[in-house]
């Protein structure tokens, strides 16, 4: 949902650009502009509005894609008979393209019949990251208790905890079991079903307490954080249970790199998250779990890598120049440490 609300609702520009908004020029269109019917204000737009995108009706070129919205999909009427589930997408609305045997899907694109890429929420967040400059890799995968898989393979609560003890928060996507698309009148008899997105960012195992195979999950509501639900069927927040899972995985990218006086000192973007155990002693630290190795080698032609350095948690580093005859260097995000 593209609702502006809650402490962060001036963070607008990177996922849902408009003109005048952020630096944008007032006449250069931009995704609201684009693909809402209507936005006037905070608490007056065009939600689950079924109307032609406005760029068709005015007769403009489409902007470029800028903003997480763009890559995504979202509220771009444009598509038709997503995965044969619905056509789309509405005001507010994006889709996911699923594996329906409930196995993980990683890194997929979808097209439609004349070779149009179809974006959906995965390939949307890999796609912008590399606008950005940036690579990822993505992954769907539907939940271990929906019952549309056609095998047993689905995203477990053992899979939670492997990407929750890997430092990657996990997007969930709820929606009602069977319901694929809705009447919204007009031509809109297929458009989007109901959704609504969270964010899992930690998880309880506390048989004590009475608490087993449960997360800790964020809306984009105002309710924020610490909310507990079990990973089960059941609805969550009152609204649906959870379809599947969408995972992202950001990968390093050198910054700067400085070679001189007989050391080497790079800098680098990449993920830097911490594991904290909320029922550890008082005092214990949060646990920093995303490791870095600096690696060289002197060819990309069948290139030998070797270690240069100690691994770091920090995203900089500066080191003796061992290598003096490598030309060539790579930071390796590596698993993380037990």
């Amino acid at each position: 949902m593209e609702t502006f609300s809650a402490a962060n609702k001036d963070v607008r520009s990177m996922w849902a650009s408009k003109a005048g908004v952020d630096g944008r020029p007032a006449n250069l269109p931009g995704h609201i502009d684009d693909y809402w019917n209507n936005y006037r204000s905070d608490t007056d737009y065009s939600y689950e509005d079924t109307s032609p995108d406005p760029y068709v009706t005015l007769h403009r070129p489409e902007h470029a894609p800028d903003c997480i919205g763009d890559f995504i999909g979202l509220s771009q009427r444009k598509w038709t008979n997503m995965a044969g589930e619905c056509d789309g997408n509405v005001d507010a609305f994006s889709f996911v393209y699923w594996d329906k045997s409930g196995r993980r899907r990683s890194n997929y694109t979808s097209t439609n019949t004349t070779g149009e890429l179809t974006p959906d929420i995965q390939s949307g967040l890999r796609a912008w990251s590399r606008s950005r400059g940036y690579e990822a890799d993505v992954f769907t995968q539907l939940s271990s208790f929906n019952s549309e898989r056609t095998s047993s393979a689905g995203f477990t609560f053992a899979d939670v905890k492997a990407e929750i003890d890997s430092g990657y928060p996990v997007l969930c996507f709820l929606q009602p079991p069977g319901e694929y698309s809705r009447n919204l009148g007009g031509s809109m008899t297929r458009g989007n079903p109901e959704i609504h997105g969270v964010l899992i960012y930690g998880y309880i195992e506390d048989p004590a307490h009475g608490i087993t195979d449960s997360v800790v999950i964020r809306t984009s509501w105002g309710s924020g954080d610490n909310q507990i639900q079990p990973w089960s069927n059941l609805n969550w927040l009152g609204l649906y249970p959870v379809r599947g899972v969408i995972g992202y995985h950001p990968k390093p990218k050198v910054r700067t790199f400085t070679r001189g006086n007989g050391s080497i000192s790079l800098s680098w973007d990449g993920p830097s998250a911490y594991l904290m155990d909320m029922y550890a002693p008082p005092g214990t630290e949060a646990r920093a779990l995303h490791r870095y190795q600096v690696e060289a080698s002197r060819s990309l032609t069948n290139p030998s890598w070797q270690a240069v350095g100690a691994t770091t948690t920090e995203r900089s580093i500066t080191v003796p120049d061992c290598c003096e005859d490598f030309p060539f260097f790579r930071v390796q995000l590596l698993p993380p440490s037990q």
